[in-house]
């Protein structure tokens, strides 16, 4: 199948075409939504320097996601086929996935795309029982036929780069600790609590209860699915509001109708349903309880100090010692044939507050300073002085429910 090029700021006759000259472009590879939405948060670090030229590309592989396109595409800015991509230098690649970083000609810096760069699983629930542990700091993720596929790796936390010494050695010289951004955004989001809360049309008097579910069968929205309709049914209108948060891959999977569909009584009866594109971190912050799992929004949840109540979790297969397992040892379970008002009381009236200290030290060792450390990174990749004002760690957009 022939590929039309697109006519941009790159290739052959580009200096025919630009109207602004630029001194560098950076390419987002976008390979589904969790990738994307974790990068979208970095360029707001390099894209309003007049020097750079952003470009975006969705790697072509024998499988996709559903709604890649649409997203990639929705978020404005100028996406090129992976065909035109593969035959252009580019000065930095932004990646948060392992998908095709090694076929871009362009030094690569990779992110983890959820709550650290060591997932909280040992190995992916369709392995089987005899599969190797694995996780994002392991050789076979980092190289390719001998050779790193990265230029930079951009950890979270000190204990990421002591686990690289182990796991890919090769690499441990390209890691960088700069913390992590998605979580300094919700922290520094906290001012905002209120204006989120109307957002999502929550009252003084009412309590927001967040449901926060990751994918796979073992988590929060592949259990029972009638925990939403008695929550709505159980807890008194006039003083809880319950948002629902799911992870994208859950929408891209099933799709956005049918997810829409399966909870389409409970949006009709209150549940404020957030879109997987953005909208979870600011319902968080508004959010005075959480039902979650062992997934990253959870987690993240959790480690803003809500007190949190576990309605799913994998009975193995959960890496010992890190933020997950952490959540199985200090959380309570919700027992869903009980009184479910009666447990979210105890919950937050017993909840320990030392589990968000204790949490937020794992996610992050430069909390603070991720915006600051990011953009120092990305401009020493770009060969380029970063721009004199200070890096800013952007507040959160207001939620926006899907109706």
């Amino acid at each position: 199948m022939t590929t039309t090029w697109v006519r941009g700021p790159i290739g052959r006759g580009a200096d025919r075409r630009i109207t602004k000259v630029h001194e560098r472009t950076v390419l987002v590879l976008v390979p589904h939504m969790a990738a994307g939405t974790r990068l979208l948060d970095f360029l707001p670090l390099i894209e309003r320097d007049d020097r750079v030229q952003v470009v975006f590309t969705i790697p072509e592989t024998w499988e996709t996601w559903y709604g890649i396109e649409e997203f990639t595409r929705g978020q404005g800015g100028l996406v090129l086929p992976w065909q035109q991509v593969l035959h252009h230098h580019f000065d930095l690649a932004l990646a948060a996935s392992r998908s095709s970083v090694d076929e871009v000609q362009a030094p690569v810096l990779w992110a983890p795309h959820g709550a650290g760069g060591v997932r909280p699983r040992l190995c992916s629930p369709g392995a089987g029982a005899d599969a190797v542990p694995l996780h994002a700091l392991d050789r076979q993720a980092l190289m390719r036929d001998g050779r790193i596929t990265v230029a930079a790796l951009a950890l979270t936390h000190d204990q990421e780069h002591e686990v690289l010494r182990r796991t890919c050695p090769e690499a441990w010289d390209r890691a960088h600790v700069v913390g992590d951004l998605c979580f300094d955004r919700m922290v520094a989001s906290r001012p905002r609590r209120d204006a989120y809360r109307r957002a999502l049309g929550v009252a003084e008097q009412q309590e927001l209860v967040v449901v926060s579910s990751t994918w796979w069968t073992d988590s929060v929205f592949g259990g029972p699915s009638r925990l939403y309709r008695r929550l709505l049914e159980e807890l008194p209108a006039n003083r809880y509001r319950v948002a629902a948060v799911l992870h994208p891959n859950a929408w891209a999977v099933h799709g956005r109708r049918q997810i829409r569909s399966w909870l389409a009584d409970s949006v009709e009866s209150g549940l404020l349903l957030l879109p997987p594109e953005e909208g979870w971190r600011a319902a968080m912050v508004a959010a005075d309880i959480l039902i979650g799992d062992h997934g990253s929004t959870t987690r993240y949840g959790a480690a803003l100090g809500l007190p949190t109540l576990l309605a799913a979790f994998p009975d193995e297969g959960i890496r010992p010692g890190g933020d997950a397992d952490l959540l199985a040892q200090r959380c309570r379970r919700l027992e869903l044939g009980g009184d479910l008002r009666a447990q979210l009381a105890e919950a937050a009236e017993r909840w320990d507050r030392t589990v968000a200290d204790a949490l937020s030290a794992m996610l992050t060792a430069r909390p603070g300073r991720s915006a600051e450390l990011l953009r120092t990174l990305m401009y020493g990749l770009l060969d380029l002085a970063p721009p004199e004002h200070e890096a800013a760690i952007e507040p959160l957009p207001a939620p926006v429910p899907i109706t």
